[in-house]
This record gives structure tokens, C-alpha cells and sequence, in this order.
């Protein structure tokens, strides 16, 4: 294989520096790195002899123009493969990539520490009125203690949406460590799955009614979209807490803050939203009980520096012609096997 034949691009950032040595150890691998402004007439060959694109999770951090679309895919001819830095890919259209036989994957798992721990951080807080006490101590003086009263979580029951890599860490650490019932809605595991991984499956809408706590850790799809409105909201109890570290467009900003606004729930931990970062006019981050942060449930050093490796270690396995272990359309690759044939001259694997 001569030198530097397989080519990899990236814009702006990449997770962790690992990324960037892993390949640079890889003779027959070039790595070139974009800007959201680095004009055209640099981008476009870049782009053009690239086989493989590592993308940024973070649809609002990346310029348009280089989200993965159609458009795009027309620019990159030779594109094989789209790799995420983290476990979401909202800037990849799967559709278009899966019709053009170009494979999409991602480093599910990679951070799920990180953001299950971030999850149980904002329970916690929003169960203890931590945040509200802050604020109180910080605005006002002789504060009363008693208008602070918060609750234990012990025994109580937490509904997670999405069983994956993040909700069954979840559901390990408010089991085992915190004595919670754990629910979960996922429709994609079978009970006894469900069971093997810590709790009882429920539809939604009795995980809406039942749960103390509902933490949404599923991905964005077609499905999931919307999945979280007024109807859900409205199922809540005036006592329970809505978590949400997964992405935003999964639940209705506005039916959210109309249910806080209603006292229909005492509050909301937020990690995701519809623009990234909000602005801080956004009328969420006027509302006392809403606990916010910038997503950065995902973002610790040792998650970064998982992510990474992971990123590099699956993209130099699939450059290689071996299948990737974190794809996200399988249904294209039978032509993306035709187009890695006739790239480097053999059959993945």
C-alpha cells in the first residue's frame, strides 16, 4: 500500500490528541484537518480524495457545509466512511450515506461513565434542592433553611428511556447504589433483556406515570424525535424530575417549560437542547427548578481520551477491510463492500 493512500479528514477538533497519534503511527494513513471557515477552493480536494470523515457529535459546533448530506456526499466521491467522535450523529444524514454505500458509525459506550454519572449528579441535585439553595444564598439574606426541604432518593423509582451502554449504567448506579426501582422503556431489547440489564420493562407512557425520576438516554432518530410532549409531560407526577443527558429534539422544549410553569413537575435536569449552547435568554434558564449545563455530561478528560481510541481504533480496523463493531447503517454494506473493493482492491470482512 503506498504512502499515505488512505485519506482522513476532520473539521475543527477531534476528541482526544490519541486520535491524531494513532493514525500518525499508520504510514499508509494521511490525516488532514479542516475549519468551519477554511475557504472551498483549500476544502474541496481535501474532501474529494478523502476515504474516511471524522465528524464532530455536535451539530451546532460544525458549519453547515460540513454536515454529512447529500450534498456533501457529492463532494466527497470517494467517502467510505463516516465515524463520530462521540455516540451521537446528528450532523450525519444516515438515509443519504446508507443510499450512497457509505458506512456511518459511531463510539457508543466511549462515555457512558461519564454521562451516567452526570445523570445521577443532577438527580441528586434536583432531589436535594441543591440548586435552589445556591441561588437563595447568593440572592438573599437569613435564608430559611425549612423552604429548602428536598427528599432522599433512596427507594424511590427512576424511569429510564433508552437501555443502552449510558441507561444500563444508570440503572446499575441508582439500583445498586442507591436502592431505586428502576424502570425502562426500550423497544428494542425484550423483557428478559431488560431484566439481565437491572430493571422492569414498561411501556412509556407507565414509565411516564410511575417514575420519581425519568432520565432520557436513548439516541436521536426518526422515532425517538418528539418522543417527549405535552401528553407525556401531562402523565408526570407533580412530584417528579425530568433528566435529560441524550439530545435535544427528543423532548419539546416548550412542553417542558409549560409543565414547569403548571407545577405539573417539580423540576428538570438539562444537559441538551434544540440550539447548542442555549442562549441565556432561553426561557428554560429563567425557571429556578431547571438544572442546566452546556451537554457536557460526556465531557470529562477520561471520556475524551476514551473516545478517542475507540474513534481511531474502529476507523484504522475499517480502513483495513475488517466490519466495524459500532455501525449504525448495516443495510449499506453490501455496496459499501463493492466501493472498498474497488477503492483498495479487497473484500471487507
Amino acid at each position: 500500500m503506498a504512502a499515505n493512500s488512505k485519506r482522513v479528514f476532520y473539521v475543527k477538533y477531534l476528541a482526544h490528541p490519541i486520535f491524531s497519534e494513532r493514525l500518525a503511527a499508520r504510514p499508509d494513513v494521511r490525516l488532514d484537518r479542516l475549519d468551519n471557515d477554511t475557504p472551498d477552493a483549500e476544502a474541496a480536494p481535501i474532501m474529494a480524495a478523502a476515504h474516511a470523515y471524522q465528524i464532530g457529535a455536535a451539530r451546532d459546533e460544525l458549519a453547515p457545509r460540513f454536515h454529512v448530506d447529500a450534498d456533501l456526499l457529492r463532494r466527497a466521491p470517494n467517502l467510505l466512511i463516516v465515524s463520530s467522535n462521540g455516540a451521537g450523529y446528528d450532523p450525519v444524514d444516515v438515509d443519504a450515506c446508507t443510499r450512497a454505500g457509505v458506512l456511518v458509525v459511531n463510539q457508543s459506550g466511549g462515555n457512558a461513565h461519564s454521562v451516567a454519572e452526570h445523570t445521577l449528579g443532577m438527580m441528586l441535585t434536583l432531589s436535594k434542592r441543591i440548586i435552589q439553595s445556591d441561588r437563595r444564598l447568593r440572592r438573599e439574606r437569613d435564608v430559611n433553611r425549612n423552604d429548602l426541604i428536598g427528599n432522599e432518593v433512596q427507594g424511590r423509582t427512576i424511569g429510564i428511556v433508552g437501555l443502552g451502554h449510558v441507561g444500563r449504567r444508570v440503572a446499575e448506579l441508582c439500583r445498586g447504589l442507591l436502592g431505586m426501582t428502576v424502570l425502562a422503556y426500550d423497544p428494542y431489547l425484550s423483557p428478559e433483556e431488560i431484566a439481565a440489564r437491572g430493571a422492569e420493562k414498561v411501556e412509556l407512557a407507565d414509565l411516564m406515570r410511575r417514575s420519581d425520576f425519568v432520565s432520557i438516554n436513548c439516541p436521536l432518530t426518526r422515532d425517538s424525535r418528539g418522543m417527549i410532549g405535552h401528553r407525556e409531560f401531562a402523565l408526570m407526577q407533580p412530584h417528579a424530575y425530568f433528566i435529560t443527558t441524550a439530545r435535544g429534539f427528543i423532548h419539546d422544549e416548550d412542553a417542558l417549560l409549560a409543565a414547569l410553569r403548571d407545577q405539573r413537575i417539580a423540576g428538570a435536569g438539562l444537559d441538551v437542547w434544540a440550539k447548542e449552547p442555549p442562549p441565556p435568554e432561553h426561557p428554560l434558564l429563567q425557571v429556578d427548578n431547571v438544572l442546566a449545563s452546556p451537554h457536557t455530561a460526556g465531557v470529562t478528560r477520561e471520556a475524551r481520551q476514551n473516545m478517542g481510541q475507540i474513534a481511531a481504533e474502529q476507523l484504522l480496523a475499517a480502513l483495513d477491510g475488517r466490519r466495524p463493531p459500532r455501525l449504525i447503517n448495516p443495510e449499506a454494506w453490501p455496496r459499501y463492500s463493492d466501493r472498498f473493493r474497488a477503492t483498495f482492491g479487497v473484500t471487507p470482512s
